[in-house]
């Protein structure tokens, strides 16, 4: 883009089911597109009003665009298909070009577009590629294009360079470095993720019915998906053998928020470290058509729960970074600009906060580098779940970034014989459990609200005065009294550690309209905050 290379990472979007979005809300969801550090939305044509390409044009979001899947196979489309989808006949071709026409009519003069896909999960055949070609020729020569979003090279073409091999079920977070041969990080994946994201309790509470908000059952699938995603279990299975079996609602929801953080960081890392051997991922999905457990970087509440603040932490301009698969450390730079004489410091504890390791180095970082920091070395004594704190300082001293992981000393173990197209299965799974056990903590909170035009921000001084530590700090504003969110809300950062003594900073935009009249009260909560 604009003669420099870069790293795609977005999400894919959906309507709202009734077509109901507002100005409101396309801003909302443009604007967390945007804070989360993403580059790109990916549609699929028959997506997105004109004010949405207007938004992602005034935000820089660059925008995938052409048609949808529910074209190429037959129970979506009704007819029979084949290796090519379902347009076989000359009238449906005739049909599909002038649709192809009016869409690039539409659309072209919008710089946010990125590139035409005329097909999704399968090529067109090459009669009516080749006229598709002819109308981008026509109409639009410059843009690039491809023939569809998987892999499959056409006669007409060739190769796509992109690849649509998964996964769209859980994972742990050493997939995305440990596999080679389909959604790992190599290559442009254009829809893959891990899966189920099930958002806070309060969004749950809006779609569950009180008599089924435990244990989970079909009132809960039905906000799934169908097929293979008809239910969550490779999720919650991940979350009980990993994280223990939750003994209620709110405790399954305070798990579900720590694993949608660290399988959606770890998605977007891997792709981070690894530029220019990968080039793009595209999460599957950004957001959903209606309340969902499914696929999504924040609910259909706008609720911005752990997978946004996981993908917002990964994709940082500057970030500092763990590799899950051979526990090397790396500096990940995003801007185009060198950064020189930085300092990073690398500290592993013990459950008890016993410090097992330290270690500082000075680190440069060329423009829009991936670069190698350190490896891990073997560590005798560790406790079966340990921490990993990563910090990043300027030149002068100033922390300028930081990273925090929960690790076991038992690795999570692929199924890789049983692999397919939308997960590899987990053999063994990791022992995180002992995070339970995590004494509680009482933390000080101070905060301030300001005006500012038709929004406000709220500043908040979080410290943990205790030598235990916070884990999975959450901060919320809320509606006075009501206990209700003010949503959609802009935090510089959430769902943070902090260590013994630490003290954190954190600021928080939102419109004073959607207070509804009421005061803002700032909450504070966590995985062991009382």
């Amino acid at each position: 883009v604009n003669g420099k290379p870069i790293l795609i990472r977005g999400g894919g979007w959906t309507d709202d089911l009734l077509l109901a979005d507002t100005p409101r809300t396309l801003r909302a969801k443009v604007g967390y597109a945007k804070a989360m550090n993403l580059n790109t939305i990916r549609l699929e044509g028959v997506w997105g009003t004109d004010d949405l390409y207007r938004l992602c044009d005034e935000n820089g979001l660059l925008v995938w665009v052409g048609w949808s899947c529910q074209w190429e196979w037959e129970n979506l489309i009704g007819t029979a298909s084949d290796e090519f989808g379902g347009i076989q006949t000359p009238l449906q071709m005739d049909l599909a070009v002038r649709s192809w026409k009016d869409q690039i009519l539409r659309l072209r003069n919008h710089p946010s577009i990125l590139v035409w896909l005329y097909g999704s999960d399968k090529p067109p055949r090459p009669a009516l590629e080749k006229r598709y070609l002819e109308v981008l020729k026509r109409y639009d020569p410059n843009r690039p294009f491809l023939s569809s979003a998987a892999g499959k090279p056409t006669e007409v073409t060739g190769p796509t360079g992109v690849k649509m091999n998964g996964p769209y079920a859980w994972v742990p977070p050493v997939y995305w470095y440990a596999d080679s041969t389909r959604g790992g990080h190599f290559g442009f994946n254009t829809e893959t993720g891990p899966g189920a994201e099930v958002p806070p309790l309060e969004s749950v509470k809006k779609m569950i019915p009180p008599a089924h908000l435990w244990p989970i059952d079909d009132v809960w699938n039905f906000h799934g998906g169908r097929g293979n995603f008809k239910n969550f279990h490779f999720y919650t299975k991940a979350i009980s053998e990993r994280y223990g079996a939750p003994v209620d609602v709110q405790d399954f929801c305070k798990k579900a928020q720590v694993i949608n953080y660290e399988g959606i960081r770890a998605m977007f890392e891997a792709f981070g470290q690894n530029k220019f051997t990968a080039t793009g991922v595209i999460q599957w999905m950004l957001n959903s058509a209606w309340p969902s457990m499914l696929w999504q970087l924040y609910d259909y509440y706008l609720m911005p729960g752990g997978a946004f603040f996981g993908a917002k932490k990964a994709c940082e301009p500057l970030h500092i970074q763990y590799d899950y698969g051979d526990r090397s450390i790396y500096l990940v730079n995003g801007f185009y600009s060198a950064f020189d004489n930085l300092l990073v410091r690398v500290r592993v504890f013990n459950e008890n906060l016993h410090e097992k390791f330290e270690q500082e180095m000075p680190v440069s970082v060329g423009e829009n580098e991936s670069k190698f920091v350190l490896k891990l070395p073997e560590i005798s004594g560790l406790s079966q779940t340990y921490f990993l704190d990563l910090r990043l300082a300027d030149k002068k001293g100033k922390e300028i970034g930081s990273n925090f992981y929960w690790l076991s000393t038992k690795p999570d173990i692929l199924d890789e014989k049983n692999a397919n197209w939308f997960v590899t299965p987990t053999e063994s799974y990791g022992n995180l459990k002992d995070l339970q056990n995590l004494p509680a903590v009482r933390l000080v909170v101070q905060s301030k609200f300001e005006k500012k035009g038709e929004n406000q921000i709220a500043r908040v001084t979080v410290k943990n005065p205790t030598d235990k530590l916070a884990f999975f700090v959450h901060v919320t504003v809320e509606k006075g009294s009501t206990g209700a969110s003010v949503l959609p809300v802009y935090w510089d950062d959430n769902y943070f550690p902090l260590l013994p003594g630490e003290v954190k900073k954190i600021s928080a935009r939102f419109a004073a309209a959607d207070l509804d009249g009421q005061e803002p009260v700032v909450k504070v909560t966590g995985w062991n905050v009382e």
